[in-house]
């Protein structure tokens, strides 16, 4: 198929010459990107930069690019939910990957790191407050993945996961996404959990929680903490990493999501500093960043 000019209703650009919700030009973007789900949260990571290119704001899309220790990094807040995935997803990669004044694809295209700094709810009793967890694998109960062409095997797992929770169906079929495993492996430690992560469309009836409104998949978190496959657990509960997994492996980016628990939803409890506990997530993705190992 030809590289043909992508039309101006599809690549839609600002007057100054920046993608349409982001705001950003190409040159204002760095090759590794930290992604947050609060637009307050962008200045919290800039804070320890050494030096701070670009910032730019458009709606919930904040972003600060600038260097820490030696290394170029932007980082950009998304909002909630894999709907903002989508949109922030598809224009990082416009951003390197499309030619803004022929409007076509690159030739060469160039592979971003793509590092999310989240907050998350355990759903395993044993996974204490405050410490830190990489979603090795998320299971979307959104359904971005099924809106784009792909091939990524489903495995054995959803079809466990459907049978073991009786999940119903006209909510969605869920779909499995992995981490980039190099990219994962920057941030091994003992300071951090590997888990199997749950996307959820919403914060309260998709995940369980009941105010006035009733779920209507009864003793969901219960069953989730239940179920096993093959050794592995569902961990915990949060609203991104399915999409951030999904869009990046259709895309050939480098992904990975880093998460500070906050919340156990076994137990019932609630971190008594969140804002320090995330700051500590933030320091500690930032330095193994700046690694000379990192890779």
């Amino acid at each position: 198929m030809d590289n043909q000019k992508i039309a101006d209703s599809e690549l839609i650009l600002n007057d100054d010459g920046s993608i349409y919700h982001l705001n950003l030009k190409p040159e204002q973007l760095a090759p590794i990107v930290i992604t947050v789900g609060d637009p307050e949260r962008v200045a919290q990571v800039s804070a320890y930069f050494d030096h701070i290119e670009h910032k730019v704001v458009k709606r919930e899309f904040h972003t600060h690019t600038g260097f820490y220790k030696g290394k170029r990094l932007s980082v950009i807040s998304t909002g909630i939910g894999t709907d903002n995935i989508d949109i922030v997803f598809n224009e990082l990669d416009a951003l390197v990957n499309i030619d803004f004044n022929t409007r076509k694809i690159k030739s060469q295209l160039q592979q971003l790191d793509i590092i999310r700094i989240g907050t998350t709810g355990a759903v395993q009793p044993h996974i204490a407050i405050d410490s830190f967890l990489i979603s090795q694998r998320a299971v979307g109960f959104d359904s971005l993945l099924h809106w784009y062409k792909n091939d990524i095997p489903q495995e054995t797992f959803i079809d466990a996961l459907l049978e073991q929770i009786n999940f119903d169906k006209k909510l969605g079929v869920p779909y499995l996404v992995s981490c980039h495993k190099e990219l994962s492996n920057n941030f091994q430690s003992i300071e951090i959990l590997n888990g199997t992560t749950i996307t959820n469309v919403g914060f309260y009836g998709p995940q369980s929680r009941q105010l006035r409104l009733q779920p209507s998949q009864n003793q969901l978190q219960e069953k989730l903490a239940a179920f096993e496959h093959e050794g592995h657990q569902i961990t915990n509960l949060e609203m991104e990493t399915s999409g951030i997994y999904a869009m990046a492996s259709l895309l050939s980016h480098r992904a990975v999501s880093l998460n500070a628990v906050l919340a156990n939803r076994a137990t019932g409890s609630f971190s008594k500093h969140p804002e320090q506990t995330v700051d500590r997530l933030i320091q500690f993705t930032l330095d193994r960043i700046a690694t000379d190992n990192y890779k």
